[in-house]
């Protein structure tokens, strides 16, 4: 890297920090510990690094406090709490929603908190109308980030008085005979998806990225996305992956503009090159990573590629365009 012209820009990324000031638990197998008060400090580690390597921007790939904050009533505080560090950074942080957003909060009170970030995007988006939290903008000339909401189609993430919980429940029931519906499937395979804190995207919204991505195809431009949940299963366990993934994979895949998909959700954290040649990056959970490590990573873009030096459980990649 260093033998190479600088960086168009460089940025930080984060995935699954779920901070709560409360003893370390474990996950909901019980299969791995959880480190909920130490998750702030794995942050701080993150933003000091960012700070030194000037990022432009941070993406912060959602479940950004954990669900155990609303039993306790602390989920403003906890916010705040995580807030405040990423606010000792001058970079703008672009937020993405998980499950564990939606535990502690409903979908209006997001749009009007600290986590709605896409005013700092400019251009924004029209789905926001429709209380779909989905937008884009370019962080310089030749590029573009995609945020995408992968829970406008869930049970969690939409009122229980709304026609997408409906059609949500109903789709989830088809799939998952489970009176918890937390439980995955008895199949084995791909239909372990089908569980409630799992989600995806609606009609509405893979038309209007199809309209972005189609657009920066004829700009020429470089785009990444960004979600919650991963959409590719070679990048993430099934358990793990979005309902309506392959809708999703058709139509990255008939655009020659995109680069990358990065996702968090699944703590193991995953990677997959798909035939088209597009990086599909699942990050590791802070939430799970011991207090001796680190989970965060500072991609350096280039004209032809990308560089993400990662820190702790996160592995360095070298990400050529397609």
């Amino acid at each position: 890297m260093e033998d190479r012209a600088p960086p168009v820009f460089v940025f930080g990324i984060i995935a699954d920090i779920q901070y709560a000031d409360i003893e370390d638990g474990l996950n909901y197998l019980r299969t791995r510990k959880r480190f909920y008060r130490n998750s702030l400090q794995l942050l701080r580690n993150a933003t000091r690094r960012w700070e030194e390597q000037r990022v432009r921007c941070v993406l912060q790939l959602g479940d950004i406090i954990d669900g155990f904050n609303k039993s306790r009533s602390a989920s403003e505080q906890a916010l705040a709490t995580v807030i405040g560090e990423f606010d000792k950074s001058p970079a703008d942080v672009h937020h993405v929603w998980g499950n564990h957003e939606f535990y502690n909060f409903c979908r209006e009170t997001l749009l009007a908190s600290p986590l709605n970030s896409a005013a700092k995007a400019g251009s924004g988006s029209d789905l926001l109308g429709d209380d779909i939290y989905a937008y884009e903008f370019s962080p310089a000339p030749g590029f573009r980030f995609v945020l995408l909401d992968a829970y406008d189609i869930s049970v969690i993430g939409r009122d229980e008085s709304s026609e997408k919980h409906t059609r949500s429940l109903k789709l989830l029931q088809e799939h998952n005979s489970n009176s918890d519906l937390n439980q995955p499937p008895v199949f084995n395979g791909l239909k372990q998806r089908f569980v409630k804190f799992n989600g995806g995207f609606s009609q509405e919204q893979l038309l209007w990225l199809d309209e972005v991505l189609t657009l920066a195809d004829q700009k020429q431009e470089r785009v990444t996305v960004f979600s919650h949940l991963p959409v590719h299963p070679y990048a993430t366990d099934p358990i793990c992956l979005a309902w309506n993934y392959d809708a999703m994979q058709s139509v990255l895949r008939s655009h020659k503009s995109v680069v990358c998909f990065m996702a968090g959700h699944d703590h193991d954290g995953g990677y997959y090159m798909d035939e088209s040649g597009v990086h599909h990056i699942t990050l590791e959970g802070v939430i799970e990573t011991r207090p001796d490590s680190n989970a965060f990573g500072t991609v350096y873009v280039y004209e032809d590629q990308m560089v993400l030096k990662g820190n702790g459980r996160i592995s360095d990649m070298v990400l050529k365009y397609p």
